[in-house]
């Protein structure tokens, strides 16, 4: 059995901490049966964002109408532009594969692990164990228990990246961002789209007049079924046969060409059978870690994906940078998880920071406020009559709780805000800085210029 100083499960943000302790001359085994690079890069964020920055094209051309302009979309390479995604993943796969092959005192083991005992894991034919072990794993897809599913092959954010033909149509199970996301991509490639939400609301994290404009649009390209449970799938030759029950008892059945769920994320750790080397988990199977990223047992760290709190990789390279600093000095820094700001890059898009109103009514006296896109010159401009932002702010300090945003160059605009959350600031920090005009960060500003007491304050 060999020892090391460090094992590192997880090679996406995980690779934050190899590199801290190659740095620091220290052995390191890093664990991951693949695809190297992890979620993200693989799976996530990279290449679906690839896929969607056409996307957004083509609903451009679609709605350059409103500024008095008539273009019309000849043909889409569907083929092209999800080869053009795979190379550019590829290429990174590669490259990162070249940069971990030629290091001394690092061994890959491209392999799923598992805890037999204390610091002891069996990878493959090996058995390795580890004096600090960080678990960054990761999350897959929960895969609800859909009579008839089992009995089929359908997409999921996995292997959806590998379809080299556009669906004619395609049903997807869910109504979160993953949902949201590939529901605008596959409309925009010219695929019938049709959305099976059992909640009320797609994306039910978002403030409800988000979400309710996010179905609006969205259902101006796809069927929104909301209210809408699948309880049967059927495979056949010509594709899946979907039977959907609304929560008045009525039936909904849809043949598509395709079928993918969205319904979810689990964590990796049963994977890893954590338990066997004393790491807790909670009743939803992710990994307990506390404010420093540190699990139940001593000298395990976790974070990403695996623990659950914010499954989005801009958190969890924060998130590993503070496993590996508190892991190697004496005074420890603890995760703010709460300015941890979101993106869902849907047509329109969608970003948010902070509280919702409704949490934030909570705990604070608060005010409110809210400006609409064509409240300020550029957005008149544009013709963006739909955006619109959202200001929580606390009644007395000025402190920003939370603010949205949906329309145009959403996760853009949201970073001054995320900023200034970030150093604790509120209103007034923000008016301190000069604005362009007429540009659309101005929307800030107006948003922020219309702050009000809300019907609960005034009571």
């Amino acid at each position: 059995m060999k020892t090391y100083d460090v094992i590192v499960i997880g090679s996406g943000s995980g690779m934050t901490v190899v590199d801290g302790a190659l740095n620091h001359g220290l052995s390191v085994a890093l664990v991951d049966h693949g695809p190297l690079g992890g979620t993200c890069l693989n799976i996530g964020c990279i290449p679906s964002k690839l896929l969607i920055y056409p996307a957004d094209r083509v609903v451009e051309i679609q709605e350059a109408q409103k500024l008095g302009i008539s273009a019309q979309i000849t043909d889409i390479d569907f083929a092209g532009i999800m080869n053009r995604m795979r190379q550019s993943i590829s290429e990174s796969q590669h490259h990162m594969r070249l940069g971990i092959g030629h290091i001394p005192l690092l061994d890959y083991y491209e392999t799923t692990g598992q805890f037999i005992d204390d610091y002891t894991l069996t990878v493959g034919n090996d058995t390795i164990r580890g004096n600090k072990i960080f678990i960054a794993s990761g999350a897959r897809p929960i895969i609800p228990p859909l009579s008839g599913l089992e009995t089929c092959t359908y997409l999921t954010n996995e292997n959806i990246f590998q379809l080299k033909k556009k669906p004619e149509s395609l049903v997807i199970i869910g109504g979160g961002y993953i949902a949201a996301e590939f529901g605008h991509f596959f409309a925009s490639m010219g695929t019938k789209v049709t959305i099976f939400q059992r909640g009320s609301r797609m994306l039910t994290a978002e403030e409800p007049e988000i979400s309710e404009l996010l179905m609006k649009k969205l259902g101006e390209r796809c069927t929104i079924y909301t209210n809408t449970e699948a309880i049967e799938v059927q495979c056949h030759k010509k594709g899946y046969t979907v039977l959907g029950k609304k929560q008045d008892g009525a039936l909904v059945e849809v043949t598509s060409e395709q079928f993918m769920v969205a319904a979810g994320r689990q964590s990796n750790a049963d994977r890893l059978q954590v338990e066997k080397t004393g790491v807790t988990v909670d009743n939803h199977g992710f990994i307990k870690a506390n404010e420093y990223l540190e699990t139940t047992k001593k000298n395990i760290w976790a974070w990403g994906d695996v623990i659950g709190k914010a499954m989005f990789r801009h958190s969890a390279n924060n998130e590993s940078e503070l496993a590996w600093r508190n892991a190697v000095h004496k005074q420890k820094i603890k995760m703010d998880y709460r300015v941890i700001p979101h993106a869902v890059f849907s047509s329109p898009q969608i970003a948010g920071v902070g509280l919702t109103q409704e949490l934030a009514a909570q705990n604070y006296d608060i005010l409110v406020g809210t400006a609409r896109y064509t409240d300020v010159a550029k957005g008149e401009a544009m013709q963006e009559f739909d955006g619109f932002a959202k200001a929580i702010v606390e009644r007395n300090s000025g402190k920003i709780l939370g603010f949205h945003i949906i329309g145009p160059y959403a996760p853009i605009l949201i970073q001054e805000v995320i900023d200034i959350m970030a150093l604790n600031g509120g209103v007034t920090h923000i008016a301190q800085g000069m604005h362009i005009h007429p540009a659309l960060p101005e929307l800030i500003m107006a948003t922020l210029g219309r702050l009000q007491e809300t019907t609960k304050n005034s009571e």
